[in-house]
């Protein structure tokens, strides 16, 4: 979140499940609203993915990406808002970058409460790979490979980060 408030003009497209995570995290939409743009997803066929078509975005984030975001959006399944804005970006040549969570042999995370020891499985791992193979996809595996590609992409945009958050 910290990263999004630096970016000039964001919307946030927000899962069912996307909300519930930002509340475990002391996230309420009530609260990033003074800041960003928020989308609700609150439709069966993902309804805000239609705002791509309206050539306003150049760039679309998925992040966090969890394992099942990224097997989706790897064997283009697209029945969330995440999974739909994200083949919807690759169809219309809209870069995304996808934050995945599961990247490494052994990822520590920081969980609600604490810091926790995951192993992805094979499989995990192997759709990692299959996304990066995808058109217009780029796959960033840590907090500071995001920034690192964001930075990237406002350069290319000429774009800057806002030097403040509010």
């Amino acid at each position: 979140m910290a990263l999004a408030a630096r970016l000039p003009q964001v919307d946030l497209f927000v899962s069912a499940a996307g909300e519930e995570v930002l509340a475990i995290y002391q996230h309420t939409i009530d609260s990033l609203r003074p800041r960003f743009r928020i989308f609700r997803d609150k439709t069966a066929s993902s309804v805000p993915v239609g705002m791509l078509y309206s050539d306003v975005y150049h760039t679309v984030v998925v992040a966090p990406a969890t394992s099942n975001t990224v097997a989706k959006c790897a064997l283009g399944l697209s029945d969330t808002l995440p999974t739909n804005m994200f083949a919807q970006a690759g169809k219309l040549g809209i870069p995304g970058i996808v934050f995945a969570c599961d990247t490494e042999p052994v990822v520590i995370t920081k969980a609600p409460h604490d810091w926790v020891t995951l192993r992805p499985r094979q499989i995990e791992l192997d759709n990692v790979e299959r996304l990066r193979g995808i058109a217009y996809a780029q796959v960033v595996s840590s907090p500071e490979e995001l920034e690192q590609a964001l930075t990237a992409r406002l350069n290319a945009l000429q774009l800057t980060w806002n030097t403040s958050s509010s």
